[in-house]
């Protein structure tokens, strides 16, 4: 009976959630005329004097971010800029921020949201490849501008918004207009044209700049308020990068597009985390990537009970986090998200099941028919194929790579990148039959048959060793629970004389790690071939602007001493324990002198 009543409330909570999203996302169209700058000033209307904006001791109105956009759309025009022409956006995260990306889409200009971490050729290349017109640095970036300068293939003119890089248009926007701009300018587009660029994380190489339609942006804004049950009432502490969609769109737009008010940081600090929280009365919050994880990490105080925080929504909450998160700090509820910036693959675990990233019931199974997953073969870093050449589903239970069928509707189209090679590589083509093409996510999962998914691995981190596939995430959640490690990032190393590549960690520790310990409890829980055959001490983690770990750089050190100053530790072949590698042991090693 209980176990009845049980899957009754689980089918009841997905069509509630599910219509009420519905709700939202219907009057989302490729061919609406109705545009993300309608949204925001129909909200604006309706909550004028409202606080829109809590940043570090400072307030704006919605009113004030409407007035400021419309200074900004002003002033754009003045420039001489064009309806579908870019504007780089090159800033630490503040209220002013979203005001003008904001400002620049109630005329059709059309803004590149630039990671603020960046310098020299990486800036440069981000400003190059979507043809920026115009930068608009703030005030921590000027240095970084000038760096880029001379990597640049066009010398757009620099704003400043307290800076002292360039023009300033702290001093500028005074001089124009209030006043909304007609919303004639904008006539003519529709939510199939480009609203913003986003780009992608760069831990595979430089950036690319994804194409956000009006579209895209607005259901992405929307689709989690019903979930999360956000409402004019609440607050939302937003302290991840603006330049990334969960933050930037997600968790903008939960608020902005309900009369809401984002109490927002310039950066994110787990000692501030949770005092913000308390002193802001806040009632949610967006996560991305291990944050969760270090706010866990990090000592208590008397304020993980003391806010009013019901709800944290975001992507990359791992399982061995989320239960021991929620229990420690009282929120009752994470909405955990799957789905990259570009891509037409979007799940939602809206009722917390932990460990899943998203839930498919069986009342959606028609609305998600353009997602699959197939057998992915690690060896071919491909999916597999039958005799006829097409691609095999994996069965309930099994892990494969998620792909999505690409349409013109807006769940299925696939609006790529600026560039269109660097589009093409994520399409799969002849798939399930000629001619039919899919997104590739590259994302192994796993779908259990209640219809919830659970990310496994990214396609190129998983390797083979013994004959086996290692999941790193596997290896890494493993790891994660050893007394004495903070974090853990696992990949592939190749050793000279073996097949495949040996599993190495880089991990950070908040103490003594015994080693015996750990590979005791390694042993106990992961097969004698996924235990990691390396392992580097960090002092820090190498993470993106979004928390997410770096792993190319680290994988290239791999265990050389002459690249790695940090301490490494290799399980000696001769004794299967782990002991302190030495310059000797790595030359015998490259010598293929250890049998591994």
């Amino acid at each position: 009976m209980k176990t009845l009543l049980k899957s009754l409330k689980r089918e009841a909570t997905a069509i509630r959630v599910l219509l009420g999203v519905k709700r939202w996302l219907d009057p989302v169209t490729p061919d609406s005329t109705e545009l993300l700058a309608d949204d925001f000033e129909k909200v604006v209307d309706t909550f004028a004097d409202k606080t829109a904006f809590r940043f570090e001791g400072r307030e704006m109105s919605y009113g004030e971010f409407d007035t400021y956009a419309n200074r900004v759309a002003h002033w754009a025009l003045a420039c001489g800029l064009k309806r579908g022409e870019t504007v780089a956006l090159f800033m630490d995260n503040c209220p002013e921020y979203v005001a003008i990306w904001y400002g620049l889409s109630k005329v059709g200009v059309v803004p590149a949201l630039i990671n603020n971490q960046l310098a020299g050729q990486s800036l440069a290349h981000c400003i190059n490849i979507v043809d920026a017109k115009l930068v608009v640095a703030g005030a921590n970036q000027s240095e970084a501008m000038r760096s880029a300068t001379e990597f640049m293939t066009d010398t757009p003119d620099v704003w400043s918004v307290g800076g002292a890089c360039g023009l300033s248009l702290d001093e500028d926007l005074p001089n124009f207009s209030a006043e909304r701009p007609s919303a004639e300018l904008r006539a003519g587009l529709t939510n199939a044209d480009n609203c913003l660029y986003i780009y992608t994380s760069g831990t595979t190489g430089l950036p690319k700049a994804a194409r956000m339609s009006h579209a895209k942006v607005r259901s992405t804004m929307r689709s989690f308020i019903v979930p999360c049950g956000i409402t004019r009432n609440d607050r939302v502490y937003v302290a991840m990068p603006l330049y990334h969609t969960t933050a930037g769109l997600c968790g903008i737009g939960v608020a902005l597009m309900t009369g809401a008010t984002v109490v927002l940081r310039e950066k994110f600090s787990a000692t501030a985390f949770w005092r913000d929280c308390v002193e802001e009365k806040v009632t949610a919050f967006v996560y991305i990537g291990e944050i969760c994880r270090y706010l866990l990490n990090h000592h208590t105080s008397i304020n993980d009970r003391a806010h009013k925080v019901r709800v944290g929504f975001g992507n990359g909450l791992r399982a061995d986090v989320w239960g021991a998160f929620l229990e420690r700090f009282g929120v009752k509820k994470m909405v955990e998200f799957y789905g990259s910036t570009e891509g037409n693959v979007k799940f939602m675990n809206y009722d917390g099941t932990i460990g899943a990233c998203g839930r498919v019931p069986w009342i959606a199974r028609k609305t998600y028919s353009h997602v699959a997953f197939v057998k992915y073969d690690v060896e071919s870093d491909a999916p597999e194929r039958d005799e006829n050449g097409f691609c095999v589903r994996a069965p309930v239970g099994e892990v494969g790579e998620a792909i999505g069928r690409i349409g013109e509707d807006t769940m299925t189209r696939f609006e790529g990148y600026q560039s269109d090679e660097a589009s093409q590589k994520k399409i799969l083509r002849n798939v399930f039959e000629e001619g039919d093409a899919w997104y590739r996510t590259g994302d192994l999962m796993r779908q259990d048959n209640l219809g919830y998914m659970y990310f496994v691995d990214r396609v190129g981190d998983t390797y083979r060793w013994k004959g086996e596939n290692v999941s790193t995430n596997e290896v890494a959640e493993a790891l994660s629970d050893i007394p004495g490690i903070q974090t853990a990032n696992v990949y592939g190393v190749p050793i000279p004389g073996a097949e495949g590549k040996a599993g190495m960690a880089s991990v950070t520790t908040n103490g003594y790690l015994d080693y015996k310990d750990l590979l005791d409890r390694l042993s106990a829980r992961l097969p004698k071939y996924a235990i990691p055959v390396f392992i580097r001490e960090q002092q820090e983690a190498v993470t993106t602007g979004t928390f997410k770990y770096r792993k190319v750089e680290l994988a290239e050190d791999g265990y050389d001493p002459e690249r790695v100053s940090d301490p490494v530790w290799y399980v000696d072949p001769e004794t299967g324990a782990y002991r302190r590698l030495s310059t000797e042991d790595f030359k015998k090693i490259g010598s293929g002198g250890g049998r591994f």
